[in-house]
């Protein structure tokens, strides 16, 4: 059965009920979006802080492949399978970008039996976040070209222009676009591009702020661009665009409560990529799901080393929220992809690949305990075409290493088939304090931050870039030299080639490009060909996606 026929016959509750009988939440500060979604209100939030904080489990993977690892199927599966052993745990997810749903991914809410419902709403326009963050950033884009055209008092440098348009698609015929055409009553004629919503700096902010006057304060710092001396920025602030922006958020900063399929709480608000941003669900939600509940399961996006280094040495970093252990979830299939195996041939055993490609596993292992010095537990995601031979060769491995591997079936049986895997996070989490180390020092030079990421996580010898990329990072280091760094990088890779497979070494990343998220407090570094603005495949799934005459949508995932 696929993924949308069973979270179409799910037994859902009015989330309303299930939230004031779970967690004491009263109705009045829920708004509910229909029977099974709400938003939970900024007041009853802030009135949580006396509350003991819950432990935090970070959910990650092994580099993706083509044939899935399942990283928020597994983070549904253990929070259902905790709250079975009789805890109180929330799990916290970012929200579906349309792009990939109508591109190569598919849905994002789970797989399988392991997964948040209403699936078809979540994947599709959930609560309006998305399309409010848009709006948002394309306000800003609107103010910039008509204060340029009503006399530019600002002395706005026009090629300088820093703050591109954005739009929840894949779309690459609008990476590189000229506005302004058709004369003078159109504004004035200018090269520009569009990003996908999830690039958006709007949408970091809103990941990242604490508050509404924290969201508007970081929303007037963002640098639109420099004036025409080249160096004096322009703030948002500077065209009184963070007053209306944060009206147009005044709903989207609200956490979103949902439900599994067995019933439990989950919290899915905010959306960044972790290739291209800083792939991780907001602050406030996680905040809030520690105050409400014992554990808390949250992912971050794609490999180890894109989401959770951003989570560690972002998300952390400035909020300070601090996980007890990881979770790194794989896949027998992905490992024989990482280790050569074409697609097509994943469901045959291959003993000799899945050694090679266990070196990824390895690395990823070695980079959570060494370089954070967090416990991790391995979730191997079964599959029915997993051999006894491939399983028992990947425990001896993982024993090998002194790491606790557990196979979970949660996508066949739910919060069930991972009882085992909760039993061992538990013992661990339940067993430590929180803490970590940073993997770098934010008093280290940005260039020096870059090169520690790609060196001691990526494993390659040393970063490059060419003379105008350095200057750029010299001038930034000037007055944002403190800040972290958000690394854009193909999540098919530890390398910048995403068909180096396994754990490559000795490679040297080059760095791009470099842009500045002022509102946001980070530095964005592109290594390699990265785009911000991805593009619909050959076949895209969109062609796959209907619905019929009785309002039943099909083909989603």
């Amino acid at each position: 059965m696929s993924d949308i026929a069973i979270a179409q016959q799910a037994q859902m509750r009015p989330i309303i009920d299930l939230a004031g009988e779970k967690f004491g939440i009263p109705a009045e500060h829920l708004d509910p979006y229909g029977h099974y979604k709400a938003k939970l209100s900024l007041e009853y939030v802030n009135n949580l802080t006396d509350r003991e904080d819950g432990k935090l489990i970070l959910v990650t993977a092994i580099s993706p492949t083509p044939a899935g690892e399942g990283k928020t199927t597994t983070t549904v599966g253990l929070g259902d399978a905790i709250n079975r052993l009789g805890n109180s745990a929330i799990m916290c997810l970012r929200e579906p970008s349309l792009g990939p749903c109508f591109g190569v991914k598919g849905g994002a809410a789970g797989g399988g039996y392991s997964q948040v419902v209403p699936m078809e709403d979540i994947n599709l326009h959930f609560t309006g976040d998305f399309h409010a963050i848009g709006v948002a950033h394309n306000l800003l884009s609107a103010l910039i070209d008509n204060h340029i055209n009503h006399g530019n008092a600002l002395d706005i440098d026009s090629r300088r222009i820093q703050w591109k348009r954005v739009v929840d698609m894949n779309d690459r015929a609008l990476r590189k676009i000229t506005v302004g055409m058709g004369g003078p009553a159109n504004g004035y004629l200018r090269e520009d591009g569009y990003d996908i919503v999830v690039a958006s700096e709007i949408m970091a902010i809103l990941c990242l702020a604490t508050s509404r006057v924290d969201l508007k304060e970081r929303l007037g710092r963002i640098v639109i661009g420099y004036k025409s001396d080249r160096v004096t920025p322009v703030y948002a602030s500077d065209l009184n665009a963070q007053g209306a922006m944060a009206a147009l958020l005044k709903e989207a900063i609200k956490p979103n409560l949902v439900q599994t399929l067995e019933n439990n709480i989950a919290i899915i608000h905010g959306g960044p990529f972790a290739n291209i941003a800083h792939g991780c669900n907001t602050v406030t939600a996680t905040k809030t799901a520690l105050k409400l509940a014992d554990y808390v399961v949250t992912e971050a996006g794609f490999g180890a080393d894109l989401g959770a280094e951003k989570f560690l040495d972002i998300k952390c970093r400035m909020s300070g929220l601090k996980p007890s252990a990881v979770v790194l979830v794989a896949t027998v299939r992905a490992l024989k992809f990482h280790g050569g195996v074409a697609k097509e041939e994943l469901n045959q055993e291959n003993i000799d690949a899945l050694q090679k490609g266990f070196t990824n596993l390895e690395r990823h292992l070695d980079n959570i305990q060494r370089h954070y010095g967090l416990p991790c537990v391995i979730c191997i995601n079964h599959f029915t075409f997993d051999t006894d031979a491939e399983i028992a060769l990947l425990k001896d491995k993982c024993e090998a290493l002194g790491a606790k591997c557990v196979v979970s079936k949660h996508w066949a049986q739910g919060g069930a088939g991972a009882e085992e895997l909760a039993q061992e996070v538990l013992a661990v989490v339940d067993n430590r304090e929180p803490g970590f180390t940073y993997v770098y020092d934010e008093e280290l030079p940005l260039w020096d931050k870059i090169e520690t990421i790609a060196t001691k996580l990526y494993g390659a010898i040393g970063i490059t870039a060419s003379p105008k990329v350095k200057a750029e990072i010299n001038t930034l280091q000037q007055n944002h030299g403190k800040f972290p760094v958000c690394m854009a990088k193909t999540q098919m890779s530890f390398s910048t080639n995403p068909n180096e497979r396994g754990a490559p070494s000795g490679h040297t990343v080059e760095i791009s490009e470099v842009r500045l998220a002022n509102g946001a407090g980070f530095i964005v570094a592109i290594a390699g060909d990265m785009m911000t603005m991805p593009g619909l495949p050959k076949v895209p799934a969109a062609e796959r996606i209907d619905i019929t005459d009785e309002g039943v949508i099909t083909g989603l995932f």
